[in-house]
């Protein structure tokens, strides 16, 4: 216990930073994640279709997946968009200037998209409100009473 208290400390006290995008390196692993922010969106709006087709929502668990998987949409739609403004736009320039403070340039007549930038680092304001709503349908539909299978109503 008494060697941890050190690297806590350390830790701690010293921490890195943490961006909320994650940068890739090489045009490619950029591509790549791209089109896997679009697949996941385009899962999440299939999986609503068929929980609405099948009238799965009436259920409170499965309506808590349904708005998870709406928040998981516009999460990746968000995140698409900043990494897209951030890495392939080249409309802004992003400079470290502090420990928390960086300057967003952008071309002249283009001022509005550092605000647009900013909203887009804010994406955990989104991703995490999903995953709230997962855990909580996921747990109502673990202690949702068990359906009779094959049996007929009464």
């Amino acid at each position: 216990m008494v060697i941890l208290l050190p690297s806590f400390l350390v830790l701690l006290f010293c921490p890195a930073p943490v961006l909320a995008f994650q940068s890739h390196t090489g045009p490619e692993g950029l591509y790549v994640h791209q089109m896997a922010h679009l697949f996941f969106a385009f899962a999440m709006g299939l999986l609503i279709y068929w929980l609405r087709k099948r009238k799965l929502v009436v259920a409170r668990g499965w309506r808590y997946i349904q708005y998870a998987a709406l928040f998981f949409i516009i999460w990746n739609v968000d995140a698409f968009a900043g990494h897209w403004l951030e890495e392939l736009s080249g409309l802004i320039e992003v400079q470290r200037i502090g420990l928390m403070r960086i300057d967003v340039s952008t071309p002249p007549g283009y001022g509005w998209i550092a605000p647009l930038y900013y909203l887009t680092k804010l994406d955990h304001l989104l991703c995490v409100p999903a995953l709230f709503f997962l855990y909580a349908g996921l747990r109502q539909l673990l202690n949702a009473p068990e359906p009779s299978v094959g049996k007929e109503p009464a």
